[in-house]
C-alpha cells in the first residue's frame, strides 16, 4: 500500500471533519473510506458500552446486526481486540468463534477459514470502541500493512469525536455508567434501550428529551406491548431526578384496598395483616419519579385520593391522620382512550387532566418500518447468549415474514416470537448447530391477521392523478417511489439502487433529473 493510497483513502474523513453531518451518515462515511482502503466483504463500526459493544454503523453485514448488543466476555475476539493497543490480525483458521457469524450478507455458512483484523478506538487515551473487518478470502489481508489500519483508525477516532452525540457521551461518561449500573442492579440484566432508525421512533426520543429535562407530568398512551414503562424509565433517566430512584407501581394488578396501601402506605393495624407500619410508593419515590402503569384501571375513589396528592404534595397513610409531605414527579401510562372514558363517566375529568399534562404517543410497531428488523437483532443476540450458539440469525424469508406482520402485539409479541421460535428451532435440530438459522416456518406467524397498513416508510405511493399529462404523473410517481424506497434503506443509495433494479449511478442521474439531488 502506497502513501498515495492512504492519503487518497483520508482525504475525504479530514473533510468531513469540518462539515456538519448526521451521526448516522458520518459513520457510512468512515466505514466506506475504510473498504476503500481496505478492501472486505464486511465491516463495522462498535461503540464500548460497560461490557457491551453496541454496532453504529455496518457495511456488508445483515440489517438486524445494527440491533444487536455483544456482550465483550462471551466473544474472545471482541476481547482480543480491545486488549490489544493497536490493530490485530487473526489468523485465517482460528479457532476463536467468530461474532459475525451467518451474518455476512450472501454467505449463510459457518465462517470455518476467512480473513479477519481490527482495531480499538481511543477517545482522550480511553478505549471508545472498535473498528473490525472481515474478508471470505482467507489471504485478503495478507498484503495489509497494520499501520496503515493504525493510521486509519486514529483519524476513525477524530470523526468519531466530531459527532455531537459522541462528545456529549464522552464527556459524561462517568454519569452515564453510573445510571446504567442503577438499572442493571435492578434488573440483574443489560441496561434496555429504546432501538430503531424510523422516523416515528427518532420523534419519540426526541419528546422524552424535551420533556425529560422538566417536572411535568407525562400521560404515556400506546397499545399493549409497546414499550411505554421502557419510554417512563428514559424520561427518568433524561430527568434532573435520575440519580433518585423511579418506582413503578402496575395499577391493574391490585385491588382498590391494595393500592391505596401500596401507593400511600399504611399503620399498623389500619386493616386485617397490617402488622407494621408501612411506607407506599409515594414516600419510597420521595425526590425521583412515580411510574403509574394501567393507570386507567383504578377506580374513581383511588382517583380522588391521587388527585388530592398531585394537587397538594401531601398524603396521609391508611389509618393514620398525620400528613406526609413528598416532591415525586409522576408518569403514567395507559393502552385506554382516557379522553373516551371521560366522556363516558368511567373517568374524572380533573384527573384526566391532572395527569395528561404532556401527553406521549408510543407508536405501534407496524408504524415503525424496518426498526422490526434492528429489534430483532437485539433479541436474537439476547436468545443466542441464553442458549449458548455461536450465531442465531434470520434467513431473507424470515425478514420478509417479520415485515410483513401486523403486529398485534407489539415489541412484547416480537420478544416473544423469537424466543419461543429459537427454542423450537433448535430442539427440531438433530444435532447441536454452530449457526441456527431461523426461517419464516419456524417463525410461524398467524395468517389470519391481516397484514399492516401501508405506511410512509413502507407502502408503494399511489399512482397520481395529473390531468392528461402522462410525463409530469410519470416522472411524479418516480419521484414517490424513489423517495420510498431511500426512506426504507436509511437514505443508503446503493441499496436503493439495488432493490429498484438500477445501477447506482444510473439512480442518482435519474434523480438529478427529478429535483432530488
Amino acid at each position: 500500500m502506497t502513501a498515495k493510497s492512504l492519503l487518497t483513502a483520508l482525504l475525504p474523513l479530514v473533510a468531513d471533519l469540518s462539515r456538519e453531518l448526521p451521526e448516522r451518515e458520518r459513520y457510512r462515511r468512515l466505514l466506506e473510506a475504510m473498504r476503500t482502503l481496505l478492501p472486505c466483504d464486511a465491516a463495522a463500526l462498535l461503540r464500548l458500552d460497560g461490557e457491551w459493544l453496541v454496532p453504529l454503523a455496518v457495511d456488508g453485514l445483515s440489517t438486524d446486526t445494527l440491533g444487536r448488543r455483544f456482550k465483550v466476555s462471551e466473544h474472545p475476539r471482541f476481547e482480543a481486540l480491545l486488549a490489544s493497543p493497536g490493530p490485530t490480525r487473526f489468523a485465517a483458521d482460528s479457532e476463536l468463534p467468530d461474532p459475525y457469524d451467518g451474518l455476512v450478507d450472501g454467505h449463510v455458512d459457518h465462517l470455518h477459514v476467512h480473513d479477519c483484523m481490527g482495531c480499538p478506538l481511543f477517545i482522550d487515551e480511553r478505549p471508545w470502541g472498535l473498528l473490525t473487518l472481515d474478508a471470505l478470502d482467507p489471504a485478503r489481508f495478507e498484503a495489509v500493512e497494520l499501520d496503515a489500519l493504525h493510521a486509519f483508525a486514529s483519524l476513525a477516532a477524530a470523526t468519531v469525536n466530531a459527532a455531537e452525540r459522541i462528545e456529549r457521551l464522552a464527556l459524561r461518561a462517568e454519569d452515564e455508567h453510573q445510571r446504567a449500573e442503577v438499572y442493571r442492579q435492578a434488573s440483574g440484566q443489560q441496561p434496555r434501550e429504546m432501538i430503531g432508525q424510523s422516523k416515528a421512533l427518532k420523534r419519540l426520543v426526541e419528546e422524552v428529551t424535551l420533556v425529560g429535562g422538566s417536572d411535568l407530568t407525562v400521560l404515556i398512551t400506546g397499545e399493549t406491548g409497546v414499550g411505554k414503562e421502557l419510554v417512563a424509565q428514559a424520561i427518568h433517566a433524561a430527568s434532573p431526578r435520575c440519580e433518585q430512584p423511579i418506582i413503578s407501581l402496575n395499577c391493574a394488578a391490585l385491588p382498590d384496598t391494595l393500592v391505596e396501601s401500596e401507593l400511600f402506605g399504611h399503620v399498623r393495624g389500619a386493616f386485617t395483616g397490617a402488622t407494621n407500619d408501612r411506607r407506599g410508593k409515594f414516600e419510597l419515590a420521595n425526590g425521583g419519579t412515580l411510574f403509574l402503569d394501567e393507570v386507567g384501571e383504578l377506580s374513581l375513589t383511588v382517583q380522588a385520593k391521587l388527585l388530592r396528592v398531585l394537587q397538594s404534595g401531601q398524603l396521609q397513610r391508611l389509618g393514620s391522620d398525620q400528613e406526609h409531605r413528598v416532591d415525586v414527579r409522576l408518569i403514567a401510562a395507559t393502552n385506554r382512550d382516557l379522553a373516551e372514558e371521560v366522556r363516558n363517566g368511567r373517568y374524572r375529568a380533573d384527573f384526566y387532566h391532572r395527569l395528561s399534562v404532556y401527553p406521549l404517543r408510543v407508536p405501534a410497531l407496524r408504524e415503525r418500518g424496518r426498526d422490526v428488523l434492528l429489534l430483532a437483532g437485539y433479541f436474537l443476540e439476547q436468545n443466542r447468549s441464553r442458549m449458548g450458539l455461536n450465531s442465531l440469525r434470520l434467513t431473507g424469508d424470515a425478514q420478509a415474514a417479520l415485515l410483513a406482520y401486523h403486529w398485534p402485539g407489539n415489541v412484547r409479541e416480537l420478544e416473544h416470537l423469537i424466543g419461543r421460535s429459537a427454542l423450537k428451532a433448535l430442539g427440531n435440530c438433530p444435532e447441536r448447530p454452530k449457526i441456527l438459522s431461523l426461517d419464516a416456518a419456524d417463525l410461524d406467524l398467524p395468517h389470519d391477521t391481516p397484514v399492516a397498513a401501508p405506511t410512509a416508510s413502507t407502502a408503494l405511493p399511489e399512482v397520481p392523478m395529473v390531468g392528461g399529462d402522462l410525463r409530469l404523473a410519470t416522472d411524479n410517481y418516480q419521484r414517490q417511489l424513489i423517495s420510498a424506497c431511500l426512506e426504507r434503506h436509511q437514505h443508503n443509495w446503493a441499496s436503493a439502487a439495488r432493490e429498484l433494479g438500477l445501477d447506482r449511478a444510473n439512480l442518482g442521474r435519474m434523480a438529478k433529473r427529478l429535483g432530488m439531488k
